[in-house]
């Protein structure tokens, strides 16, 4: 189902579609959700790809050449990121490049957190670099697992209930106990030729939002205004 992120107004109809087109919207993932609050700190870029009538269909941003560093689709928030981080405790992150069945390629990365086993006594939970390498290889393993097995839009639903960073911190568990793993940046770094059709595919099924006639109550009907001479004058001889 297609999310609803707002409402634009244009004065022209004529200049809409070429006034929308290719243009970048960043949209907190709260307000695509109607207001879940839960997720207001995931950032998703989104380009207007085609405008059919009142409706602007949009798809994930991507990337020119010489602005891999600058653009995604995706992203945290730098207070969200900034309270993940704490004392005592091991930062472990990974990214990778995969290429979604439907040609994507996509830039992941993920980042996680060490935490106490259960019944630990010491504070500190750092882990030794042998086991930051086998959890780094173990990320980009799942994640590439996952992009590869599948198109953009079922990436996509992946990362919404970050089921991939809760497999991540499973897979994870024997080799030392993580929490806090997310999937924090998406960037595309290529996507194929323009399809329309593709593009209605994600979009599924939508409907026009063309609002509710009101009817005017017959008390409210307004009176004709007199007209009013200004400025007559008459001359008599």
């Amino acid at each position: 189902m297609p999310y609803r992120c707002g409402k634009i107004l244009m004065i022209f109809i004529v200049l809409i579609a070429s006034g929308l087109k290719h243009r970048v919207f960043e949209i907190s993932l709260a307000d695509l959700q109607g207001g879940d609050e839960d997720h207001s700190y995931r950032k998703i870029r989104l380009r207007a790809e085609d405008v059919q009538g009142k409706n602007v269909l949009t798809n994930f941003i991507v990337a020119c050449c010489n602005e891999l560093t600058n653009t995604q689709g995706m992203n945290f928030t730098t207070d969200k990121l900034r309270s993940l981080v704490r004392k005592w405790q091991t930062l472990i992150e990974a990214h990778v490049d995969v290429k979604t069945t439907d040609n994507y390629t996509l830039r992941m990365f993920c980042i996680g957190f060490t935490k106490r086993r259960p019944n630990q006594v010491k504070r500190t939970c750092y882990a030794q670099s042998r086991q930051i390498r086998q959890i780094r290889r173990k990320m980009i393993e799942i994640m590439t697992t996952q992009a590869t097995s599948r198109d953009l839009k079922a990436l996509v639903q992946k990362f919404i209930p970050e089921m991939i960073g809760k497999e991540i911190e499973k897979a994870t568990s024997s080799i030392y106990p993580l929490q806090n793993v997310f999937i924090r940046k998406v960037k595309i770094l290529k996507a194929p030729k323009f399809d329309l059709g593709k593009l209605m595919e994600v979009h599924g099924d939508y409907s026009e939002d063309v609002g509710v006639k009101l009817e005017r109550p017959a008390d409210d009907t307004m009176a004709e205004p007199t007209p009013e001479v200004v400025g007559a004058s008459m001359k008599t001889t």
